[in-house]
């Protein structure tokens, strides 16, 4: 592979044109030929860059709407000619063939418009770039003699080493073509994904694939001695953590991530105004209430001593009086996601005291979509997938099953109880009272251990509280510790074996039992 190769004829045809005109011109201070199409030609143009028309050079007019610009053998010979190779270059040279040295090409916005609400299917399928990919293959095939350039963030480096050594090292053109193929690779994945997701097939894809790109590497993992990194999913519309913009606050660590995103799952789903605390992946307290700044202060009271250095999310913008209730003295949080923050929250949260001044704040937009539907996690030689767990729930199919009957006063915190479960780790016992999750048990190997853990952390507040298990209860032992802390009713979902007596138990201590008939499994 040679060294250096001078830059004599650059092609440059991009969809973005974030500064090609500073390239562009960087090119024709070297001596650089620069060849173009259409509206990138235009825009150059009125930049008083000297452009020559791709038509006119191959003799050979643009035509089906501009769906055949590039595609011509004196474009395509010039890319792909070996330079070392006397027998290719007398070839391109009897054809009056020139060798182009750089390809600048950015992709039709494909995904963008995919994305867009509105978007016919007509407008969808007109962004499929034929040509362009077509000569960034061709440039990244033939990298030993030709650099391509698929991003603005690479017309720096470009620019520099045309200004120090006059032309493209090897280095340089090998990490170029791995870019373009990567680039190439995403944008046919979204394509094929945009085409799949028309099927009317709810079967799983008998292939699948990931295009994602990294966005930063993390200081480190979980642990100092793990390295980390985050990778975004372009494929992914929905408000979400990895887009999200960062309005404050030192760089975040991977467990800050897992655990924002935790939070982000819980309140999005809920109508009224809703807070959740997290604590190592788990809800330590969430609330909702008529007002955002009163559900925050319930959230906070689940589990005060928990709630030290967590993360929260919120469903609706943070306001002046939410933030003063996060500036009490004593409380110290990591990091909050959220829709928005008004600016004059923003003032509070990011002043002294010391922490505020790191506390992460990330802006996410509005929740009005639910989050992904399928669920991917990597296991030892392949992936898991699943549909998440997000159908709303139907309190038309539950079932009080109990001759106890349900106080009505007690089934908002029964249908809230149930909602939060879903996000603990199984075995998961949550017990609500008033909207709030006041004790959580999650992840212990045993039910009744679970129930033990969340009445101890709800302390004196369990009387005339309710309980929701994930799963069914094998044995009535948890109802026996339910009812000697004044729980009044349970919401599970049923079907174990010994149904009966866990029912004959709850109703000799006057518990009332909802069964739901789902299953509530977090692993």
């Amino acid at each position: 592979m040679t060294e250096v190769v001078p830059i004599r004829t650059a092609i440059i045809s991009v969809s973005d044109k974030m500064g090609v005109v500073d390239l562009a011109q960087g090119l024709q201070r070297a001596g650089v030929r620069i060849l173009s199409t259409g509206g990138t030609r235009s825009h150059l143009e009125k930049s008083g860059v000297e452009v020559e028309d791709i038509a006119e050079y191959t003799d050979f007019p643009e035509m089906l709407d501009g769906r055949l610009k590039t595609l011509h053998p004196r474009i395509f010979g010039g890319i792909l000619a070996k330079r070392d190779q006397p027998e290719h270059m007398e070839t391109i040279d009897e054809y009056d063939i020139d060798p182009i040295d750089l390809i600048v090409v950015n992709l039709y916005p494909f995904a963008a418009t995919a994305g867009r609400a509105g978007a016919t299917r007509d407008e969808v399928i007109e962004q499929i770039d034929i040509g362009g990919p077509s000569l960034v293959r061709a440039a990244a095939k033939n990298h030993a003699h030709v650099a391509v350039s698929t991003s603005p963030e690479q017309y720096g480096e470009l620019l520099s080493a045309l200004e120090s050594q006059g032309g493209t090292g090897e280095k340089l053109r090998r990490q170029l073509a791995h870019e373009a193929f990567e680039h190439t690779a995403a944008y046919d994945r979204g394509i094929a994904d945009y085409l799949a997701g028309e099927s009317v097939s709810r079967d799983f894809p008998t292939s699948l694939h990931f295009s994602l790109r990294r966005k930063t590497q993390l200081r480190y993992g979980e642990n100092p001695h793990q390295r980390a990194a985050v990778y975004s999913d372009n494929r992914v519309r929905t408000a979400n953590l990895v887009s999200a913009r960062q309005i404050s606050g030192k760089e975040l660590s991977y467990n800050n991530l897992l655990d924002l995103d935790a939070a982000l799952e819980i309140v999005r789903g809920l109508n009224e105004p809703a807070v959740s605390v997290i604590k190592h992946n788990n809800p330590c307290g969430a609330a909702t209430a008529d007002k955002l700044v009163t559900a925050c202060d319930k959230a906070l009271a689940g589990d005060p001593l928990s709630a030290f250095g967590s993360v929260l999310g919120f469903n609706r913008t943070v306001d002046v009086a939410t933030a003063e209730a996060l500036c009490e003295p004593g409380l110290f949080i990591e990091a909050i996601v959220a829709p928005d923050f008004a600016a004059a929250a923003v003032g509070l949260l990011t002043t002294k005291p010391r922490w505020r001044e790191n506390v992460r704040l990330m802006q996410v937009g509005r929740l009005d979509e639910p989050g992904q539907t399928l669920q991917r996690r990597f296991i030892s030689g392949g992936v898991l997938v699943q549909d998440a767990d997000s159908l709303p729930s139907i309190p038309l199919q539950w079932e009080t099953v109990t001759d106890t009957e349900v106080p009505e006063v007690l089934w908002d915190d029964l249908a809230f109880a149930w909602e939060m479960v879903r996000y603990v780790k199984s075995n998961a016992i949550v017990l609500a009272k008033d909207t709030s999750l006041i004790g959580v048990g999650a992840g212990q190997m045993s039910r009744v251990d679970s129930v033990e853990i969340a009445i101890e952390k709800a302390g004196d507040r369990v009387p005339g509280s309710v309980l929701a298990s994930d799963a069914f209860f094998p044995f009535a032992d948890s109802i026996a510790a339910a009812a000697e802390a004044g729980i009044a009713a349970i919401i599970q979902p049923g079907g174990s074996r010994r149904d009966d007596e866990v029912i004959e138990a709850c109703d000799r201590h006057g518990i009332a039992l909802v069964m739901t008939g789902r299953r509530h499994f977090r692993h």
